[in-house]
Order: C-alpha cells, then structure tokens, then sequence
C-alpha cells in the first residue's frame, strides 16, 4: 500500500513538474498574402533543489518558427556567476543530480563556449548571474534546438536542466569545472 501511495505521488509531481502545450496559430505571410497556420510548442519545469541547496526556479521553452527560447527564473543562489546546462538524462532523482548524466552532447564535440567554432556541446548554455538576493534570470535561444521534433542531434525531450554552484570555464573538460550540481529539472515529454 506504501509503495502505491509514492507512486501516485510521484506521478503527480511528474503530471505538475513538466507541462507541454502546443499551439496552432493562423496568420498571414506578408511575402505571399496567404494565411499559413505556425505551430508553438512549450514546456514548463520546475527546477528542484539538489546538493543540500534551496535552489529552485522555473524554466520555460518555447519553439516557433524553427526556433527554440528558453528561459529559466532562479531564486536560492549564492549571489555571483552560475552556470546553467541541458544534461543527457532527465533523470534528477539522485540528491546531487547526478542522475541526470553528463552534458547534453549528441554531436560527440568538445566542451566549450556556445557557438565556438573549436566546438560546444548542444546543453552548453553558459553563465548568468545571481543578484545580492539570490536571484538569476537567463534567456537563451537557439535553431540547434527543438520540442519533441524526434531528430536526436536537436530534440531536448528526454534531457534535464542543471544550475550549477558554480561558473563554467568554458575550456575545462568535458564540463567546465562548474561545481556541485545545486538544481535539477527534467524536460520531460
């Protein structure tokens, strides 16, 4: 009876954790005057706090147009410079995050920088900054992403959004030396 009960609980948390709409929209292409319909797709998740932390958040992914933005509100961090990546596995079961697997890397690259042209892993988000209160703000958008769309090498589904205590180097490998794993949020279909 227990081990029924933490089941319906954890399907519930899964059920309000992660919450995927899709949305058809009409509207008119000013090239050819024609009404096409575009296709919005969004995920929202719940960043849960990991590594003895009070780090937690929200993160939001858009696609329209080819195009996927994500954004992510964080509150319970020590004021400075954090780093935020996609890892592999949207397990965060484990209680410093772990679970979750290294970065998201399905081009088999080297970690670096996004956009650097000696190579970055797809989940190299970057860095962004937590005020005085603990509090950070990130938005980031890119076509090397996308929702559901089933290509392996662009599809984030299945992946997970870790903050990290700390600020990725951007040279160290493979992950940038940023700390403790302190969030975790799957994406999950």
């Amino acid at each position: 009876m227990k081990r029924i009960s933490y089941l319906v609980i954890a399907l519930t948390l899964c059920i309000t954790a992660c919450k995927k709409d899709k949305k058809e929209t009409k509207v008119v292409d000013t090239e050819t005057s024609k009404t096409v319909e575009v296709t919005t797709k969004k995920v929202k998740i719940v960043l849960n706090a990991k590594s003895d932390s009070n780090v937690s958040g929200n993160v939001v992914f858009t696609e329209e147009d080819g195009k996927v933005s994500m954004t992510a509100i964080i509150s319970g961090l020590e004021p400075g410079e954090h780093a935020i990546h996609l890892h592999a596995s949207s397990d965060c079961s484990s209680a410093d995050g772990t679970s979750a697997g290294g970065h998201w890397n399905p081009t088999a690259q080297q970690h670096g920088k996004w956009g650097d042209e000696a190579g970055f892993h797809k989940g190299d988000i970057g860095n962004f900054t937590a005020d005085e209160n603990g509090n950070g703000t990130i938005t980031f958008s890119t076509d090397e992403w996308c929702i559901g769309c089933g290509d392996d090498t662009k599809d984030i589904l299945g992946k997970s959004v870790i903050v990290h205590a700390g600020t990725d180097d951007f040279t160290s490998q493979p992950s940038g030396a940023a700390g403790a794993r302190v969030s975790c949020a799957g994406i999950i279909e």
